[in-house]
């Protein structure tokens, strides 16, 4: 029996004991969701602890099927072997489940979802896919331009904050960091390399073409959600040592000339994104300043000198921990709400 979501729901927070499961939490509160109930689940070791929270101390839980299906939405901050093990029993249930993890993005038959480029994409769907951080925040900035230019093309080299790789990733970044200010030698266990003072121009898995898995997510999941199946999109993605939001630099092809005023105009009116596109005024995205916030920066907009009138260079910068995960999976839940509503 599926179950219709309505306003004042009950939802499911599973692996809330990480960073983006921490970070679902607070949005849940500041955008004001309207929820009656809210539930945090973990892994049995952090069963029964207690957590402070926007919406007062809350006990966390250990996940069962069970448990969970009595909520009307789960957003699951997990790895994909876990969504892919439980995802679909809890569909079963009637569960609505948004998933942050990669098991169902390329699934066919899954939406794949960036709020303000493909809501429609919800449909009836009980398993809706958050995109890969780094997809996220660039197809937020793409969408606009392509709509007034079209995208022939897309190259886009990234830099990626060590929060990508979740709480673990950050603690190394700081620990390490100390042991090499001290005179030390840092070490690595979450990245392949050291990461302070250094930059790592691998994310992910080598696939058999010489990519990354990380940078052929780009391609892909940026293809299924703006539609376009046949986009030519290249990534080189580069972790670098800071602890939160990813830069990205994208070189744009176009389908007709391009003005770079009105590129300006389109991305200023853009939904979820901000305009900080000030040269004279050394203003630009940078990750200090997008840290913690919603929207995704964009700036130095230019003609690109290889593509002339067809090309255009911009730089992006977003949060990948709020619009690259619990930010975007909130959106995500807002709009089944919006769609349930009697």
């Amino acid at each position: 029996m599926t179950k219709d979501v309505v306003p004042g729901v009950k939802v499911a927070v599973v692996g809330v004991t990480g960073a983006v499961g921490t970070e679902m939490v607070a949005v849940l509160h500041d955008r004001k969701f309207p929820l009656t109930d809210l539930r945090l689940f973990a892994s049995a070791r952090s069963a029964g602890k207690t957590v402070e929270t926007p919406f007062g101390t809350k006990t966390i839980e250990e996940f069962t099927v069970d448990a969970v299906a009595e909520c009307d939405i789960a957003l699951l901050a997990v790895s994909g072997d876990f969504s892919l093990e439980y995802a679909p029993q809890l569909a079963a249930r009637g569960v609505t489940v948004i998933d942050n993890s990669s098991a169902f993005r390329y699934d066919a038959d899954k939406p794949l979802v960036v709020p303000e480029i493909n809501p429609q994409a919800i449909g009836d769907s009980k398993i809706i896919a958050n995109p890969n951080c780094t997809t996220a925040i660039l197809v937020v900035a793409l969408a606009p331009l392509h709509k007034e230019f079209g995208l022939k093309r897309v190259i886009v080299s990234t830099y990626q904050a060590s929060s990508g790789a979740g709480a673990e990733g950050m603690k190394e970044l700081e620990d390490e960091t100390r042991v090499a200010l001290e005179g030390g030698q840092a070490g690595n266990k979450v990245f392949a390399h050291p990461l302070p003072f250094n930059l790592i121009p691998h994310i992910d898995k080598f696939q058999d073409n010489g990519y990354t898995k990380e940078e052929m997510k780009v391609t892909w999941e940026t293809r299924k959600i703006m539609g376009l199946p046949d986009l030519p999109v290249s990534c080189t993605a580069v972790r670098i040592p800071i602890l939160r939001a990813h830069s990205e630099a994208a070189t744009l092809e176009t389908e007709k000339p391009v003005d770079v005023a009105r590129a300006r105009e389109v991305l200023a009116t853009a939904p979820g994104v901000k305009l900080v596109d000030d040269t004279a005024s050394n203003a630009y995205p940078m990750p200090l300043n997008a840290s913690g916030k919603y929207d995704v920066e964009v700036g130095r907009i230019r003609k690109n000198v290889v593509f002339g009138d067809h090309g255009l260079d911009i730089f992006v910068c977003g949060d990948q921990l709020l619009k690259g995960a619990a930010l975007n999976a909130v959106q995500i839940a807002e709009c089944v709400v919006a769609g349930k509503v009697r």
